[in-house]
């Protein structure tokens, strides 16, 4: 009896085990069209993995996110609503859930679900990022306040700084724009929001010296301690931003920044960004970096120049940017 009762339990394990195998080849197998942009083929093979392992919420979530690829709204949320109920569902999850009712044109049900999906996960910079786009898109620019909850709560995560810092640009704002394009393409030196980011940083460092003089900015009682500590610093480079802003000038200003930096604030702020600077510099390739940024950002025919005539240089700074994760710490928030 015990023998058959092991046989028997045997068999049902080997058998729960083929199906957990062959649902997760087909979940595989779906993901490669996925990345092929073949959503239809994509949504086949998950239907099957479904049906093998019902329960399976990352396949679950694959199958509304390619549905929600193909536009059937419907059956996408069909899919989510109840993922969202379940104590395994991520902030993912609520991330997608939301962008389906906003692509339904119901902005209301998504601005709720997004709240909803913060207060299970505060420290979502995706949510926090999609509540402020959604905002912004309303013209309500409390969307700032979202942006920078999520450069605070989840610093890894590149779209806050992206939207904080073509928000800031806009504004009067000649700190922050600088700050956090410059994180954003450190995290993401690759991306294809990097040609605009580049450009902002540029006009930002032209916005910034337009006065000869920036103390009258490092003196604004609205600027805190870290602010006026970068316009004081910044200050000291002014008469380098006589002849204009160009990659050469940059190159000296933030030269001359970076070593001042670390011999009045450093260890007051430390900061992730300034200390690849200086990494930077002591390793031979900050001007590089700047050519990478405004002279990219400047005059694209003229950095092609650049990198057939400093081609070694070229390639040492983009074997260090693919070698290395960016992220700042935690507990270097500033503003």
């Amino acid at each position: 009896m015990i023998k058959r009762f092991i046989f028997s339990f045997l068999i049902v394990s080997i058998a729960f085990t083929a199906t957990a195998q062959d649902a997760a080849q087909l979940h595989e197998t779906a993901r490669t069209f996925m990345r092929q942009a073949d959503y239809a083929n994509a949504i086949l093979v998950l239907n099957r993995a479904t049906k093998l392992d019902p329960k399976n919420i990352e396949i679950l979530k694959d199958l509304g996110l390619n549905y929600y690829f193909s536009k059937d709204y419907a059956k996408a949320l069909e899919i989510y609503k109840p993922l969202l109920d379940r104590p395994d569902a991520d902030d993912q999850c609520f991330q997608v859930a939301g962008d389906i009712y906003l692509a339904t044109d119901n902005p209301k049900e998504c601005e709720k679900v997004y709240k909803r999906g913060l207060k299970q996960f505060p420290q979502s910079g995706a949510l926090y990022n999609e509540l402020g786009e959604l905002l912004w898109a309303q013209k309500d620019y409390t969307a700032i306040k979202q942006w920078e909850k999520g450069i605070q709560s989840d610093p890894g995560f590149s779209k806050n700084y992206y939207n904080a810092c073509k928000y800031y640009y806009f504004t009067t704002d000649k700190t922050w724009s600088i700050l956090y394009g410059e994180v954003f393409l450190n995290i993401e030196p690759s991306s294809t929001l990097s040609p605009e980011i580049k450009n902002i940083l540029l006009e930002s460092y032209k916005k910034l010296f337009a006065e000869a003089n920036l103390e009258n900015e490092k003196n604004n009682p609205e600027k805190n301690a870290f602010t006026q500590a970068f316009l004081q610093t910044m200050n000291k480079q002014s008469n380098l931003a006589a002849s204009g802003i160009n990659t050469e000038s940059l190159t000296m200003i933030r030269t001359r920044f970076i070593l001042d930096w670390f011999t009045d604030f450093g260890n007051k702020f430390p900061f992730k960004l300034f200390e690849l600077q200086r990494q930077l510099l002591q390793e031979g390739m900050f001007d590089a970096y700047n050519q990478w940024i405004f002279t990219a950002a400047q005059n694209l025919p003229a950095y092609q120049n650049w990198i057939n005539l400093n081609a070694n240089e070229y390639n040492e700074l983009t074997r260090f940017q693919r070698g290395r994760i960016f992220k700042i710490p935690s507990g270097q928030y500033y503003h």
